[in-house]
């Protein structure tokens, strides 16, 4: 059986979609985005500030500062934000985040973007979303199902 796949149309920006299988209830992994406690085990050192719906927090990493406004929230399903990709904040990104069951388990989707890549900077913010988002859910699933961080700073 022969498939068809046709193009995106070149005008479009690209976005970065990222996949991961988790072995804890859904409430978890949805939990994992929405609570500063939960969030800072796998993502940020910490959050200042909420996590609610149109709040503006700050996540803080070893190296930087990067503001995250919370757009939408639907408890167990549905996480949406907006981050900056530079300090000139030239480039803002929508991250939605997806938890569906599966199996005994859950389907994180992470999908930012659009990258607009005529923009200064953009293709190298998509290189690093690209493989940012990648570690990050390893280390989300390292953390949820097997209660070990990733991160290398964090080791002691």
């Amino acid at each position: 059986m022969s498939e068809t796949r046709t193009q995106p149309p070149t005008d479009t920006a690209p976005t970065v979609r990222v996949q991961r299988r988790l072995d804890c209830q859904p409430y978890r992994a949805y939990r994992a985005f929405s609570s500063p406690d939960a969030l800072t085990t796998w993502f940020p050192d910490a959050v200042e500030g909420s996590l609610s719906v149109g709040a503006r927090s700050t996540l803080v990493f070893p190296s930087q500062r990067v503001w995250w406004e919370v757009l939408a929230a639907a408890p167990e399903s549905h996480f949406q934000f907006r981050w900056p990709w530079s300090e000139s904040e030239g480039l803002v990104t929508t991250v939605n985040v997806t938890v569906l069951p599966r199996g005994y388990g859950s389907l994180v989707t992470v999908e930012d973007g659009p990258f607009d890549l005529s923009l200064p900077g953009a293709l190298d913010a998509y290189a690093e979303c690209l493989a940012g988002w990648g570690e990050a859910l390893a280390n989300l699933r390292a953390v949820m199902d097997f209660s070990v961080d990733l991160r290398r700073y964090r080791s002691g």
